[in-house]
């Protein structure tokens, strides 16, 4: 019985660190092709698309994009807005800086090497108690 737990926790250790180092690597793929994000002040304005937000770059530019329905639904009722625009793209824009994509990705990376540090405190203790 000892051997099948000591096999088990092995397994989770290993498991959980090359699985999240793996999952690290792709969120950190993922953030550098999101690209740059900057912060810029939006005006909303209604149009026959749909609500749009309208913004100047970091150029002088005016871009515009059209608000998705989650986005049109935390702008409710207001008429300017903080966004953060792509650096670089024409009409890219998103409420939060960082991807919620890439952050998704990051805590499955987090949890896993969580999972693989906690088997390895397991193993330890489990090494000083039966010894």
């Amino acid at each position: 019985m000892d051997s099948a737990i000591d096999a088990l926790v092995e397994i989770f250790s290993w498991v959980g660190f090359a699985v999240g180092a793996l999952v690290a690597g792709i969120a950190l793929i993922m953030y550098l092709f999101d690209g740059t994000w900057m912060p810029a002040r939006g005006v909303l304005e209604d149009s026959d698309h749909g609500r749009l937000v309208r913004w100047f770059d970091e150029d002088g530019g005016v871009n515009q994009a059209v608000l998705s329905h989650d986005q049109e639904r935390a702008l409710e009722g207001k008429e300017m807005a903080d966004i953060y625009y792509r650096r670089g793209s024409q009409g890219r824009m998103r409420l939060t800086q960082g991807s919620p994509a890439v952050r998704a990705v990051a805590y499955l990376a987090a949890g896993l090497i969580g999972v693989g540090v906690l088997s390895v405190v397991v193993s330890g203790i489990l090494l000083f108690t039966r010894g």
